[in-house]
């Protein structure tokens, strides 16, 4: 029997799980408090429905992640105050993020939460974090897939270069 067997959750956390751990939690505070703020300005119904969707998820991790860290004697980083409901109408329009530049900023999170999910999996050794984050990893999936499919829909997807025809270099 090696030190690290039995029981993952009696196992020390390392350093790296214990900053894993720790970012995500940062991380998804503050993605709580900008989607409630994107929710003030957002207008279509179905960017609506994936921000509370990214809401409860970011929800769901500051309180597991949070629970983790305090159960391994480590202080997990302060939550943010919540933000007031305001009604779309008293956002000035030049202050107003529209509704494709959320879409965006939300795909672009959702792509880099999947990147520090498989980076926290892959130096993980202790399975119970390892699984965490993997459950983190599939739903940030789901979610990062809805929210291109929406993007295409609306039209509000802005794809880089495209190769439609390659030159033909026999002709030359």
């Amino acid at each position: 029997m090696g030190i690290l067997s039995g029981n993952p959750k009696t196992e020390p956390m390392h350093y790296g799980e214990i900053f894993s751990v720790w970012q995500c939690s940062m991380v998804a505070k503050g993605a709580v408090s900008c989607y409630q703020a994107y929710l003030n300005h957002a207008g279509d119904k179905d960017l609506k429905k994936v921000l509370d969707a990214l809401l409860d998820q970011a929800k769901l991790e500051i309180k597991e992640c949070d629970t983790l860290l305090t159960e391994n004697g480590i202080a997990p980083a302060p939550t943010l105050p919540e933000r007031p409901p305001v009604k779309l109408e008293d956002i000035p329009a030049g202050a107003r993020f529209t509704d494709p530049e959320i879409a965006a900023k939300a795909a672009a999170d959702t792509a880099l939460g999947l990147v520090a999910a498989s980076q926290a999996m892959g130096q993980s050794i202790r399975e119970d974090i390892g699984a965490l984050f993997a459950k983190y990893h599939v739903t940030k999936t789901a979610l990062g897939l809805r929210i291109l499919q929406m993007n295409k829909e609306k039209g509000w997807l802005i794809p880089p270069p495209l190769q439609i025809k390659r030159p033909d270099s026999d002709k030359a």
